[in-house]
């Protein structure tokens, strides 16, 4: 990425941890000012969920064309119980230099490769924790929903996400802060206080 640009505050954690509530809550902000970034995913398109806000929803052949491009940043293939389904970011002009700073959500891993994309000193990863027990439950609820259920699938997103956000790779992460989302008020409070002491203590030139 080339040119001047405000931090990317990457928001991740679990499935089911209640982080796509805490997203939507930010990025309503206006003291926060935050602009969304929009991952893309070949997954289908869930109950409730908009073309272009959680995801740009595509195809395999569409993620192809941006990476023959080179606009993928970081991809990742997860082989579920309907087939394989991509999750990626793409350099599709979301993010413009200047003062203007992003919200994203996302993966772990995914966080990563962005941070080696754009630098360490334009990323400010917020890390969402809640009890598994908690979690499993919320995903249920959520899966009951949909028409139909992928129960399979929710299965295998919870066991995979003990692999996935495991203590060595938040660590070799650089993951130092994180907030438990027990109480949705409290842990947006603490958030907010969080990103805007470090948006303050940064000029974004």
């Amino acid at each position: 990425m080339r040119g001047k640009m405000g931090k990317i505050i990457y928001l991740m954690g679990k499935s089911s941890t209640g982080k796509d509530t805490v997203f939507k809550r930010l990025l309503e902000d206006d003291g926060l000012n935050l602009k969304n970034i929009v991952p893309y995913t070949t997954r289908p398109i869930r109950e409730g969920e908009k073309n272009g806000e959680e995801y740009f929803f595509t195809d395999e052949d569409g993620y192809l064309r941006l990476k023959e491009q080179g606009k993928i940043i970081e991809s990742r293939v997860y082989h579920t119980f309907h087939g394989p389904w991509r999750y990626f970011t793409a350099d599709d002009g979301q993010v413009q230099p200047g003062r203007q700073n992003y919200l994203m959500i996302g993966t772990l891993e995914s966080y990563v490769k962005l941070k080696d994309y754009f630098g360490a000193d334009r990323m400010l990863p917020i890390m969402i924790e809640l009890d598994d027990g908690i979690r499993l439950q919320r995903a249920l609820d959520r899966e009951i929903k949909q028409d139909p259920p992928k129960f399979e699938e929710m299965c295998r997103r919870f066991l995979a996400d003990s692999i996935d956000f495991s203590e060595d790779k938040i660590e070799e992460a650089g993951i130092r802060t994180r907030f438990k989302n027990d109480d949705l008020d409290s842990c947006l409070t603490k958030i907010r206080a969080y990103i805007k002491e470090r948006l303050e203590n940064t000029d974004p030139d």
